[in-house]
């Protein structure tokens, strides 16, 4: 019998393309990923990969292992998935996977009060830009802004939200300070790997961008009067520190998704949290939208 853990330490090697990355990955040492390959190569009778300067390659009989292993791994998650869709308990591990300003400064005060309703399930809150794996249970519930609907996987099951709106907004001080006086010049404030929408390209500014590593910083450097920048209503309309910028226009960023795969959004905690969380969504419509009484 094959040991599929065995199988896992060459998956990783195959995909990673060296024993580091495949440590890495597995957070485990070198010697760990060496000695469960060498396992596997012994089992099997044969050489999987080529040492070469530049990492790992498979060799002719490790590209046959390989489609069986993807084999091996895919029945794997979906024997996982079967059995946990049966799960009805209210106990257990509950992963949720969303963007940071959605878990932030938006949703984090119902996964509170989730959580205080059940306090038998561990959640799990993965806040981040990644889009996790559903189908290899890297979460179990995702929260998405899609702009298409045709771009969602078909694999996956998915109760549609409200949509989210964006405007531009700037520090309500300096917007006082520019009606007083003559105005200085402004800048944009953007992530630097984003930088400035097309849709507020016509907002015109005089200053050099400045650029912060992420959403947060963003927000705090149009606090401070640095600039303009764009942000999603439920985060520019509820700072009370904030403005919308005159004479401009929201704009459609895309509607928010709850996504679940296959067996796990049959299980009971999981049926629990996305009705619980829809309802919550759909008292927050017109915060998303822009909708919100103006401060003005």
């Amino acid at each position: 019998m094959i040991d599929w853990d065995d199988v896992r330490y060459f998956l990783a090697v195959a995909r990673g393309g060296s024993v580091r990355a495949a440590a890495e990955r597995l957070d485990v040492n070198h010697a760990t990923v060496l000695r469960r390959i060498a396992q596997l190569e012994e089992r099997l009778g044969v050489q999987m990969f080529e040492k070469l300067p530049s990492g790992y390659r498979l060799t002719a009989a490790g590209e046959e292992v390989l489609e069986f292993a993807d084999q091996m791994e895919a029945s794997s998650h979906q024997l996982e998935t079967r059995v946990f869709g049966r799960d009805q308990s209210v106990r257990g591990l509950l992963r949720v996977t969303l963007a940071p300003p959605l878990a932030t400064h938006l949703l984090m005060p119902d996964f509170a009060e989730f959580a205080r309703l059940h306090p038998d399930i561990e959640m799990e809150i993965v806040s981040s830009g990644e889009l996790a794996n559903l189908t290899n249970r890297e979460a179990d519930v995702a929260i998405r802004v899609v702009y298409d609907r045709k771009t969602l996987p078909l694999n996956l099951h998915g109760v549609k939200g409200p949509d989210v709106f964006g405007g531009v907004y700037m520090s309500r001080e300096r917007l006082t300070a520019s009606r007083a006086a003559a105005p200085d010049s402004m800048r944009w404030i953007v992530i630097s790997i984003h930088g400035i929408p097309d849709w507020a390209r016509e907002v015109r500014t005089t200053g050099v961008p400045f650029r912060t590593s992420d959403a947060e910083a963003q927000l705090v450097a149009v606090r401070q009067g640095v600039g303009i920048t764009t942000l999603p209503c439920f985060v520019g309309d509820a700072d009370p520190l904030l403005v919308r910028v005159p004479g401009t226009d929201l704009h459609m960023y895309g509607t928010l998704w709850l996504l679940t795969q296959g067996e796990t959004r049959k299980t009971k905690r999981v049926r629990l949290f996305t009705e619980f969380v829809s309802r919550r969504l759909a008292a927050y419509a017109p915060l998303l939208a822009g909708l919100s009484p103006s401060r003005d």
